[in-house]
């Protein structure tokens, strides 16, 4: 066997011949690449690709082109259509990019920052450092004495470790969620809501970043009331000590807005400086822990390391009403703010490895950081002590009470136990700066506490509001999605930051606001183990984390923790929280924002289906639970609107209804169109509110598409047990094989037991041409604006707020003139008449009757499908009147025994009347247009003799003969005289309903049953021919 050759990277196939497989002309827009087939890895000539990266980005790519694999027609079809296909190689994006739009591509950018200039960080400055900065707060200097002198070191590290159990918890989760794809801009909003959807998403989001944005006057506050009282102690307060909080704290916030408008990387060297500053003062702490104290600290409760003071603290001593649960409140949001990283994960350089790595590093510093400081304050401060040097023990004192320690250190404090005092770890919240080596440190650590955090917080709150503006969930909101600069930075986010956070510093009572921010965060952790949780029990094949060490379970146990943390801290702001996340998700949920992100709840949704899909299975059917399941064969979802909202109207949300469409012809011609449909019609129904499926199949011809359809759609018991079709109006002139087709559908429905439902009304049902004028007129309307934004200098883009709305009015009308023309006055007028009846089911029926006419026992179908429209709101109006056949001379007792019936049906109806005349002769006028209307299709064989007519039959098989006019003359003149009947009776109901004839297989040819069938609904208000199964869908029976 030849080898092949290679030179300079081409490689030559003999087997290959290239006449085949020819690049053809394949036409694209301009900025497509177009690439021929390639010579592979596998030695000849192919369009299949090896996997590439490329193949898998979004449309909306930021880090790189999106490459466009063959379609498998492309290859299937490649060597049947005697030659080459060429592949696009690339699609391009257009120059707006892909901000703000819902399909945005989930990877963040590679390294680019060399190139533009763009700042990203890495796992220690972006999330390591700001995590550990936002725990590190004002609680460690200023209340953790307190808290371990209440609940003791023992329970001290209960609170400690609990609270950074449900932290870790969320850490795990948080690592597991943003391990499972590429992470973008958003921090906690984007993990949620890509994992559990929009809904729960744009909710969290919104209170998240207002809970942020509220964060960062709490903590300047914070900052402000420490700057305030170093004021007081040297008498240099300017107006008052309210008013110099306000003072202070506004400008304060002014300074860390012009920080961080600056940019990241100015925010970024704030921090360090700020962590640096806290560091120092932490270590400050633990030296003065080891300076030898003077009496003056001995005193005040301080000594250095003793075992009896420790051994004293450890058991627990709640004073003021304190409880460990009020304790634990107090100190858990402390340990909270370990999303300070991943809120600007859309700024870090790989947010895959360094939020789960920087996050859970700082929760497990930080938490070591509480427990050691805690414990250090337990082993050398008492919990009680006057501050008087001369209270010390004298001679033959016994050491008893709760100052023991104190006592054999020489000290006696037992008058705490009569009157307050001013020092100890309970009564002293600046024990810190006390036992600290240089006091005015930890001043500097408190300011760099609550100013690291507040600038964490005034970043966090745009960036997270600036993700969700961008996904238009609340399109009021979309404003505040743009940013600016290399960065992206979301100035118009900062500047509502900054207003929130001053208006609260000014106006807000900041002791009631605090339990519900912390509330607000607790939400947002228990949403995250939550979508862990989901997530997993979902077993989506698309939930491959990297991050392996989580637990669904455990996932799950953190979210009820953190629920119940809520309602620890502060039960009302616990409601609260919940109740303002609820009315934000009942208004995303109904708002439906068009997006999506492949969520957990959708995997969900798909396993509950299935499994409830199988339970039903294997249930049997009860006359009980019957209800319609309609098959409506509409074609395209816009062609029959009438028939389609009826068929809803009887299904709602309570059945099954398929809106289904064949395409006539061969397979290669008709599956292309068909594929493309598919998903169009589907978002049709659903942008339009039908709760309905779109089903399609590709067939030689109308009725195999249809007896396909009949047998094959549905699920398990979620099968359709009705067909509803429209009348063939045009069966005189639409030829045999239409005719046959279409009376054959009736006859296969019949024969696979469906019930049976054709709708006529006067205009006809179709408005298929009129939808296909618009769409040519529209398309024709958007190249003509193309072509005019390529000659337009600036891109087609208006420079005035209303040009661009002008233009394309006037485009789209001059298109409508010169791609359609004006149409005749009498087919305007016609399309007119044809859309208003379209819609007809779509408003609410004005007052009136819906007439049903049941002429013959169907199981009930006939009369319960009328009873059903009356339970919806557009046909409430609408009032029940029953008409049947009786016989002459018993018309009351048919009456009574009809009127039983119905009641122990329970319908309500308001009228039943008995027809005693249906058998007479219709008039003679009446019988005319019968005759008239089946004459071109009667074959008048009876003046022939037998060889003749013989012939004649069989060269035109499809005709109505004689012999079968004279056989079935009965039944023909029946349809007539119903005619007339209902013309007498219904002719101003809003709809009627009459039982639907049967022609026998084989006996009735199909022109003489489609007469029957125009002769009985002819000239009459929107008429429904119903035929159920003979199986019973009514009971009496509970």
């Amino acid at each position: 066997m030849e080898r092949i050759r290679s030179v300079g990277g081409e490689h030559d196939n003999p087997g290959f011949d290239p006449s085949l497989d020819e690049p053809p002309v394949y036409e694209e827009a301009d900025h497509r690449a177009v690439r021929p087939s390639v010579v592979s890895a596998f030695g000849h000539d192919t369009l299949d690709r090896v996997p590439n990266i490329d193949f898998y980005r979004n449309a909306g790519s930021v880090s790189g082109h999106r490459a466009v694999r063959p379609s498998l027609q492309e290859l299937h079809d490649v060597f049947q259509k005697n030659g080459g296909i060429s592949v696009p190689d690339t699609v391009n994006d257009d120059g707006e990019g892909s901000d703000g739009t819902p399909s945005d591509d989930l990877e963040s950018a590679v390294p680019a920052d060399n190139k533009e200039g763009t700042i990203k960080f890495g796992w220690i400055r972006g999330v390591l450092v700001r995590c550990m900065l936002n725990i590190w707060g004002v609680m460690l200097f200023i209340r953790l004495s307190w808290i371990f002198g209440h609940t003791g070191w023992g329970l001290g590290i209960v609170v400690v470790v609990l609270s950074c159990v449900v932290t870790t918890i969320t850490g795990l989760s948080m690592s597991a969620i943003c391990t499972n794809g590429v992470v973008r801009g958003g921090g906690a909003y984007y993990m949620i809501s890509r994992s559990l959807g929009p809904e729960f998403g744009g909710s969290i989001g919104l209170i998240f970043a207002l809970a942020n944005a509220v964060a960062v006057a709490l903590y300047v506050v914070g900052f402000a009331e420490t700057v305030v009282e170093l004021l007081e102690d040297h008498d240099l307060v300017m107006v008052s000590v309210v008013n110099d909080i306000r003072i202070v704290g506004c400008i304060t916030v002014v300074l860390l807005l012009a920080i961080s408008v600056a940019g990241m990387e100015w925010e970024a060297k704030a921090q360090i400086v700020l962590l640096v500053i806290l560091l120092v003062a932490i270590v400050n702490v633990f030296v003065g822990t080891f300076i030898p104290v003077t009496d003056h600290k001995k005193s005040q409760g301080i000594f250095n390391y003793q075992s009896n003071v420790f051994l004293e603290n450890f058991t627990p001593d709640f004073r003021d009403g304190e409880t460990f649960f009020s304790v634990f409140a107090i100190f858990f949001p402390a340990a909270t703010g370990i999303l300070a990283g991943a809120n600007i994960s859309g700024d870090l350089r790989d947010p895959q490895a360094a939020i789960p790595k920087g996050t859970l590093l700082a929760i497990l510093i930080t938490g070591i950081t509480y427990l050691a400081v805690g414990l250090c304050v337990s082993a050398t401060v008492v919990r009680e002590a006057t501050g008087n040097i001369t209270d010390i023990v004298t001679a033959g004192m016994v050491c008893n009470g709760s100052s023991v320690a104190a006592c054999e250190l020489g000290y006696d404090f037992s008058s705490c136990a009569v009157e307050k005092c001013k020092y100890g770890l309970i009564n002293n919240n600046q024990v810190m700066t006390m036992v600290s080596g240089f006091g005015p440190l930890i001043i500097a650590g408190t300011f760099s506490a609550t100013l690291s955090s507040a600038l964490a917080s005034l970043v966090s709150a745009p960036k997270v509001f600036q993700a969700l503006c961008k996904d238009n969930i609340y399109k009021i909101l979309h404003f505040f999605a743009k940013g600016y600069g290399k960065n992206n930075e979301p100035i118009r986010g900062y500047v509502l930051t900054f207003i929130i956070s001053v208006a609260f510093i000014l106006v807000g009572d900041l002791n009631v606001i605090a339990p519900i921010i912390s509330n607000f965060f607790l939400a947002s952790y228990a949403l995250i183990n939550f979508s862990c949780f989901h997530a997993s029990y979902a077993k989506s094949p698309g939930w491959r984390p990297a991050y392996k060490f989580y637990n669904m379970w455990l996932s799950l146990a953190g979210a009820l923790l953190c629920c119940v943390v809520m309602f620890v801290i502060n039960w009302w702001a616990a409601l609260l929280t919940y109740g303002i996340e609820i009315l934000l998700y009942i208004y995303v949920k109904v708002k439906k924002p068009d997006v999506n992100w492949g969520s957990s709840t959708q995997a969900v949704t798909f396993v509950s289906s299935v499994s409830n899909a199988l339970s039903l299975s294997g249930v049997e059917d009860h006359v009980k639970n019957f209800r319609p399941q309609i098959l409506a064969m509409t074609g395209s979802a816009r062609s029959r609107p009438a028939l389609l909202d009826l068929a809803h109207s009887l299904t709602k949300n309570y059945g099954l209804c398929i809106a289904c469409e064949v395409f006539e012809g061969p397979r290669s011609e008709t599956l292309e169109e068909m594929n493309g449909n598919m998903e169009k019609n589907q978002l049709w129904l659903r942008k339009t509110k039908r709760k309905a499926f779109y089903a399609a199949v590709a067939c030689n011809c109308f009725r195999e598409g249809a007896e396909s359809l009949l047998q094959a759609s549905g699920l398990g018991r979620m099968k359709p047990n009705t067909l509803m079709v429209g009348f063939q109006r045009n069966w005189r002139t639409a030829g045999v094989d239409a005719v046959q087709s279409y009376v054959g559908v009736l006859h296969d429905a019949l024969d696979f037991e469906y019930g049976t439902v054709i709708l006529r009304t006067k205009q006809g049902l179709d408005v298929s041409h009129i939808v296909e004028a618009e769409e040519e007129t529209l398309k024709a309307a958007r190249v003509q604006q193309a072509m005019d934004n390529d000659m337009m200098p600036n891109g087609g883009k208006a420079k005035g707020l209303f040009s661009k709305s002008r233009k394309s009015s006037k485009q789209v009308l001059t298109t409508r003139v010169s791609v359609c023309g004006p149409p005749p006055q009498e087919v305007a007028k016609m399309n007119e008449r044809l859309m208003e009846a379209s819609s007809q089911f779509q408003k609410k029926q004005p007052k009136g009757t819906i007439d049903v006419w049941w002429l013959f026992d169907d199981g009930g179908l006939t009369l319960l499908l009328p009873y059903i429209l009356t339970t919806r709101k557009k046909w409430k109006d609408s009032k029940l009147r029953i008409f049947i056949a009786g016989q002459p001379g018993r018309c009351e007792q048919d009456k009574q025994e009809m009127k039983s019936l119905v009641q122990k049906f329970r319908i309500n109806c308001t009228d039943i009347n008995v027809i005693d005349n249906i058998n007479a002769p219709p008039r003679a006028d009446s019988y005319k247009k019968l005759e008239d209307m089946i004459e071109p299709f009667c074959l008048h064989e009876a003046s022939k003799d037998t060889a003749q007519a013989g012939a004649m039959r069989k060269e035109q098989p499809w005709k109505i003969t004689d012999e079968e006019l004279s056989t079935f003359e009965e039944k023909t003149s029946l349809q007539v005289r119903l005619n007339e009947v209902l013309q007498e009776h219904s002719k101003s109901a809003n709809l009627i309903i009459v039982s639907m004839p049967i022609a026998r297989k084989e006996s009735v040819s199909d022109f003489l049953y489609m007469a029957w069938l125009d002769i009985l609904t002819k000239d009459l208000p929107p008429t429904l021919l119903i035929r159920g199964n003979h199986k019973s869908v009514l009971t009496f029976y509970s």
